[in-house]
C-alpha cells in the first residue's frame, strides 16, 4: 500500500461517519468505501496497474482540546500513519491488490485523548487481457486468493472474446477454427469448458461465473481444429460481497 498525504481537500457527497471520545467530536469523510484495481496485459505481459484511491478527510472533526494529530490503522501487520493536526487534514490511500480491508481512522488530541472509527474497505480487480494474432494463447493465470488473508471474494466472472481476423489476402479467404475454452485449477482440474467455432471475420464470447475463489486458476484457450491466427480477448474480475 503507497499513502499520500495532501490537505485542504473538500468532499462533497462523501461518507460521513464520526465517533466522540470525552473531548475529541471525531468526523471522517470518506469519498468511497469501494473500488477496483485494473491490470492490463497485452501479449502475456503486464502494460498498466491502475491501484484504487480514496480520500479520508478529517477537517470536520473538533475538539474542546488541541488536536494533535489524525492516523490510519490497518487490519494486518502495516505499522498506523500518522500525520500532523497543523499540517495534514486528509489521506489519500491507495490499494494495490485485491480483498476486504479494515482501515480504522483516529485522532488524538494533545492531552492524548483518542476517538476512532473503523469501516471496511472492498476492493475488487479487473484483469484485461489482450494477445493478437496468434494461434498458440497463452494461458492467463488469475489469483483470487486475497494477499491480507481475509474474506474470500464471492465469485469471479469472466468474458473472453475470440475474434478469427478475415485473411483477405489468400485466395479464398481464411478458415473456420474450432476451439474450447478451459479454466483449469491448480490441481490440475477442469473446473469449465466450452466449446466453440469462430468463422473467418467473425468473434464469438464466452461470459461465465466461477465460485472457487480459494485456488489458483488459469483461463486458457485450445485449438480443436483449424490453423488460422485468432484476436484473444479476456476480462476476468474478481468480486466481492458489497453488503
Amino acid at each position: 500500500m503507497v499513502l499520500i498525504f495532501c490537505s485542504g481537500l473538500c468532499l462533497p457527497g462523501c461518507l460521513s461517519f464520526g465517533e466522540d471520545s470525552n473531548t475529541i467530536e471525531l468526523q471522517v469523510n470518506y469519498n468511497t468505501l469501494n473500488g477496483t484495481v485494473i491490470e492490463s496485459y497485452l501479449d502475456g505481459e503486464l502494460t498498466s496497474l491502475e491501484s484504487f484511491e480514496f480520500i479520508v478527510d478529517f477537517s470536520e472533526t473538533k475538539s474542546e482540546t488541541k488536536l494533535k494529530k489524525f492516523g490510519i490503522e490497518f487490519d494486518d501487520d502495516r505499522e498506523p500513519i500518522e500525520v500532523e493536526f497543523q499540517d495534514e487534514t486528509s489521506i489519500i490511500v491507495s490499494f494495490s491488490e485485491h480483498g476486504m480491508y479494515n482501515l480504522t481512522a483516529y485522532a488524538i488530541d494533545e492531552q492524548n485523548n483518542r476517538a476512532s472509527t473503523t469501516e471496511k474497505i472492498r476492493v475488487d480487480l479487473r484483469i484485461n487481457w489482450i494477445e493478437d494474432d496468434t494461434n498458440e494463447p497463452e494461458k492467463m493465470p488469475f489469483n483470487p486468493i486475497p494477499s491480507n488473508s481475509g474474506e474470500h471474494p464471492i465469485y469471479i466472472e469472466i468474458v473472453s472474446t475470440v475474434e478469427n481476423p478475415s485473411i483477405i489476402e489468400d485466395f479464398g479467404g481464411g478458415r473456420s477454427v474450432d476451439f474450447t475454452w478451459k479454466i483449469t485449477d491448480e490441481l490440475g482440474d477442469t473446473c469449465q469448458s466450452y466449446s466453440e467455432q469462430v468463422g473467418d471475420g467473425e468473434s464469438v464470447t464466452w461470459n461465465t461465473i466461477h465460485f472457487n475463489t480459494y485456488l489458483l486458476h488459469d483461463l486458457s484457450i485450445e485449438y480443436d481444429e483449424g490453423q488460422d491466427y485468432i484476436s484473444v480477448s479476456h476480462t476476468v474480475s474478481i468480486i466481492y460481497d458489497s453488503d
